[in-house]
Parts: structure tokens; C-alpha cells; sequence
């Protein structure tokens, strides 16, 4: 199953596998409109450990990551509330 999120200009990519029943293991990969130096990890696809988690829980879990890895590679968001 997969699923793909934008965030800040990125786009998060979701892999589940199944690992039985009603349960996945979960890969995120994250691709942007550049490719930054000293980021070897844009494009590459990266294991969310911890697993395996329900369906639910293992997109959310992967949205985070690979948001929380955006915000790593711009720097924090303006915020602005």
C-alpha cells in the first residue's frame, strides 16, 4: 500500500508491507525539488523501526518522520500564529 503527502514543498512517500494480519511494516522516502549537498538521504527509501504497527498508526507514524526529516533538511517553519 502507498501513499504520498506534500509537505513544505517536498513530497513524503509511504510504503506499507504486510507482515500479517492487519499488521505493516512502514518506509518513507522523501523527494524535493532540489537535491541539497550533504543530504544523502533525498530519495532513499528509509525503515520506520519500532514495528510492525496497524495501518493507522504506521501512516501516521511515517507522515511524521518524513515531516520531521523536511523540517530537518529547510530549518524550522515560520511561525507565525
Amino acid at each position: 500500500m502507498q501513499r504520498s503527502v506534500e509537505y513544505r514543498g517536498f513530497e513524503i512517500h509511504i510504503d506499507l508491507s504486510s507482515t500479517s494480519a492487519d499488521m505493516f511494516d512502514v518506509w518513507f522516502r522523501i523527494e524535493g525539488p532540489v537535491k541539497l549537498p550533504g543530504v544523502a538521504a533525498l530519495g532513499e527509501r528509509i525503515k520506520i523501526r519500532g514495528g510492525p504497527f496497524s495501518q493507522r498508526w504506521a501512516y501516521f507514524v511515517a507522515e511524521i518522520a518524513g515531516q520531521a526529516a523536511v523540517d530537518l533538511i529547510l530549518g524550522p517553519a515560520d511561525e507565525t500564529n
